[in-house]
Order: structure tokens, then sequence, then C-alpha cells
């Protein structure tokens, strides 16, 4: 399959991931369907069946999600386990029994164990445990990957699970204790320069190390794999390069303009201390990420503004 000419259902089109897709298929001749969360439950079995029934869907790229931080993961993990299992099941159901002949899965390199070795590799998946403080929404995105996968051997069906790294750009959540690293780094560092503090304090050591992709390369990549023929049963989404949390923090106080002192807090959790991902698998098939750490971050930082002038500024 190539996506030329085909209906391409994006399920999460108002999360950051739903809409940089928006941006990219822009650019194929597609025919893109949404659904708002009003419009469909994707919890809800009969409510997505109906859907899928009657929208004559040929593709489903699956970026819907309960996304969150540290705190927001290990403070819901009820929520977080049922609301992802129960949208990544019935979605990858409903496709199938209506015909849909292509499924992309969007998963989390979350799913892989805390202590893994380093570069992670796919065939990390399920060799050991995960780390704790988002257990419960990496099992529900491995129940994602592990059911495509089922359904491919199974079945026979074209679908596909994409790993990816920790992301960030236009459209993140900025909620100051339950968003993810970067994006809570600029909300902290751009408030502290407006009042000029003199120092901020970032959680944990900040020697855990990171690997950030923008979501502009993120939903390039996606694309990449949706038009393929014989696309991997799961693959990592990256750019195969780490810095720390302390490095990745000076890094946004000077694209914000904060020059004070930046503190670290040990008692606040590190979560898992290294995850940067081997990207091989996805380089041979022809695709690489193109935006750099340092210019994703001045871009963001400006989608930062915009949106925050605008009233649009994401902070749930």
């Amino acid at each position: 399959m190539t996506v030329a000419n085909r209906r391409i259902f994006v399920a999460g089109h108002r999360g950051m991931v739903g809409a940089a897709l928006l941006r990219r298929l822009r650019d194929e001749p597609v025919s893109v369907v949404t659904a708002s969360r009003t419009e469909v439950d994707l919890t809800d079995r009969r409510a997505v069946d109906d859907f899928f029934r009657a929208a004559n869907i040929d593709a489903v790229i699956f970026a819907a999600a309960k996304v969150g931080g540290i705190v927001a993961n290990d403070t819901y993990p009820v929520q977080f386990l049922t609301d992802n299992i129960n949208m990544a099941t019935n979605c990858i159901a409903s496709a199938y029994d209506h015909g849909v002949s292509r499924f992309l899965f969007l998963g989390s390199t979350c799913v892989y164990p805390r202590d893994c070795p380093q570069p992670i590799r796919e065939e990390s998946l399920l060799s050991g445990p995960l780390e704790m403080t988002n257990e419960a929404y990496a099992i529900a995105k491995i129940a994602g990957v592990k059911l495509c996968q089922y359904y491919r051997r199974q079945y026979g069906a074209n679908y596909t699970s994409a790993m990816p790294t920790n992301l960030y750009g236009p459209g993140d959540n900025y909620h100051p204790e339950h968003s993810h690293v970067l994006p809570g780094l600029i909300g902290r560092f751009y408030q502290a320069a407006r009042r000029g503090d003199r120092s901020v304090t970032i959680w944990g050591t900040g020697k855990p190390r990171r690997e950030f992709l923008h979501v502009d390369d993120l939903a390039d990549g996606l694309v990449h794999l949706l038009d393929m023929n014989g696309a991997p049963d799961w693959v990592n989404v990256g750019t195969g390069q780490d810095i720390s949390i302390l490095e990745a923090a000076k890094m946004v106080a000077d694209v914000v303009g904060f020059d004070g002192e930046i503190v670290t807090d040990p008692s606040r959790p590190d979560g898992t201390p290294v995850k940067c991902t081997d990207v091989s698998r996805l380089s041979a098939t022809g695709w690489t990420a193109k935006i750099g750490l340092a210019d994703g971050l001045r871009s963001t930082f400006m989608a930062y503004l915009k949106e925050s002038a605008q009233g649009e500024l994401r902070a749930v």
C-alpha cells in the first residue's frame, strides 16, 4: 500500500502527534478522516464499531492516547491503563472487522524494560521489568503492540507499531506537573526569566539521559512507514542520540533567555536512568530524523509563545 488516494483515519488528531500528522498529510494526495472525542468515544467499543462501519476507511494512524509525565502516570494508573488499553483494542479490532487494510499503532519507548541494554533494540520488548512510574501506560501500549502483532500473525493483517522516543514540538502540554520533560522545562524557565528569578530547580538529579524527537520528524517517519510494503512488525522511531536532563535544561534556559542558576532536586524521582533507542531498523528502510535538538527547541519555543498569546496553550 501507498498513502496516495487513500482515506486515512488519524485517531487523536487534536493531540500533538495528531496535529503534526495533519500538517504532514496536507502534502499527500489523501483524504484524512478525523473524529473528535465528542463524536466518537474511542473507549466505547460499540461507538467505535459504528464509526468504522460508516467511515469507509483504508488506513489508520492510531495516535490517540491518554498521556502525561511522571507525576500524572504515578497518580492515575487506573485511568492510564484502562483508557489506553480500551482505545487501542477497540480500534484495532473494529478496523480489522471492517476491512481496513493498513493500521499503524503508535506505541512508546516506555514499553521497554527499565534497565534494558542501551541503545534500546526492538528485541528488548518484554525482556525485563518496566519502569514503575509509568508501568500502567506502558502495559496498555504493550497490549496494543502485541495485538497488532497477533492480527498480523493470525490473519495476515498489514498492521505495524511505531515506538517513538520522547517527543516535543508545537501543541505540547505545558502543565506544570503533568507535562513531559521539555515542555515542562520550557514553561518553567520562561516564567522564571519573565519574573527575573535567580534560580530554577529541576526535578531529580539531572543525570538521567533522554533522547528527544521533534513531533514533525515523527509525523514524517509515520507516513514513511505507512507508505511501505512489508514494514517492520514494530520499529523504534527516534534520533539515536541522547543528552542528560541537566544538559537539556541548559539548552532550554539558553533558548528562552534564562541566565540564572539551575538547581537539581534529588528528592524528586529520576525515572529511567538512560533511554536511547537503536534506530538501525528504521534507518535501514531509508528514513532518518532531520530536525536537530537546538533548532527544534527554538521553533518549539516560538510555537509556545504564539500558542500562549492566542490563548491556545495546552496545560491539562
